[in-house]
């Protein structure tokens, strides 16, 4: 899919993982989507949810599905990923959408997490999310899912 100057996309917690984890097959797409997306015009965005959960995951042990990055080391590449994002406020009226999502989509348990991204997209005005993680947000009606896999690699 062609991203060009202009557009706004959503990035899911995996993409911000695999950007800082060598180690993730779809490592080379996430520095794409984090290096060179931006210098391209196109506006990332992500919100608090996804920066919480990119650190619990970056200074969860390895041994616990983990990254085992020290907390100053994930601080200094949460820090990188909101200086080149947009962060969209989880405000009264994203909590309202939640709400109206969760019941509509008949979400429970950790589906939540992705109806409450979905409910600040929409509240925001996005309509593509980037993930690697499809089956998670087909759910939902009104969110365009990139796959990450299907974005070139960066050379990086």
């Amino acid at each position: 899919m062609a991203m060009t100057a202009g557009d706004r996309l959503f990035c899911d917690t995996n993409v911000l993982l695999s950007a800082v984890d060598a180690r993730r097959a779809l490592h080379g797409h996430a520095l794409q989507v984090l290096n060179v997306l931006p210098n391209q015009g196109v506006e990332l965005c992500v919100s608090g949810q996804i920066i919480r959960e990119f650190l619990a995951v970056c200074t969860r042990p390895v041994d616990v599905n983990g990254l085992g990055l020290s907390i100053r080391l994930a601080v200094r590449n949460a820090e990188a990923i909101v200086e080149r994002s947009t962060i969209l406020e989880e405000t009264r009226r994203v909590t309202e959408r939640l709400l109206r999502i969760a019941q509509t989509a008949k979400c429970t348990g950790k589906q939540l997490h992705d109806a409450n991204l979905v409910a600040t997209m929409q509240e925001h005005g996005l309509t593509r999310l980037v993930t690697d993680n499809l089956s998670d947000f087909r759910r939902f009606g009104g969110v365009e899912l990139v796959d990450l896999a299907h974005l070139p690699a960066s050379g990086i």
